[in-house]
């Protein structure tokens, strides 16, 4: 009993400083290797899962995810910057009749609020105008949203 207790009372303390390196913005280290060692066998799945990810949803935090995005203004995407925060707007393509529609404007959506730019891939030299690729860092349920405008909408960014 006493020897459960101890190793209990180690798998907390495992954790613990796991939670507290994650929290300091340090990162986890050799102590996030995921091995039941090192999360301890009293820690609760979702202590473990923060020791491994250095992120806690308890508080908010969540997984992010590297989405590659085509923005259809290549000249806007040479203004941004690694670590710049964006917003991603979604507008479905012009239709030859929808200029002179005044009454039919096209509706635009926000898809991602503050994305957070994580690179910016050197642009082919072919000479389209096929909008301009950029890779942001956003949640997984965020990046699904990108994908699937994508694929019906023309994309657009503002720098927050």
């Amino acid at each position: 009993m006493l020897r459960q207790r101890r190793a209990t009372a180690a798998g907390l303390a495992v954790t613990a400083a796991a939670l507290a390196a994650a929290g300091a913005g340090g990162a986890v280290g050799a102590a996030g290797t995921g091995s039941s060692a090192d999360t301890g066998a009293g820690a609760s799945p979702d202590a473990a899962a923060t020791a491994r990810s250095g992120r806690d949803p308890a508080r908010g935090e969540v997984d992010l995810v590297s989405a590659p995005v085509r923005i259809a203004d290549a000249a806007t995407v040479r203004l941004l910057r690694r670590g710049d925060r964006v917003d991603v707007i979604a507008a479905p393509p012009l239709s030859p009749g929808s200029l002179s529609s005044p009454e039919r404007e096209p509706e635009a959506r926000v898809v991602a609020r503050g994305a957070r730019v994580s690179e910016i891939p050197r642009a082919a030299e072919d000479g389209t105008d096929g909008g301009a690729l950029v890779v942001l860092s956003v949640p997984r349920t965020t990046a699904a949203q990108l994908a699937g405008a994508s694929t019906t909408s023309r994309l657009a960014v503002t720098v927050c």
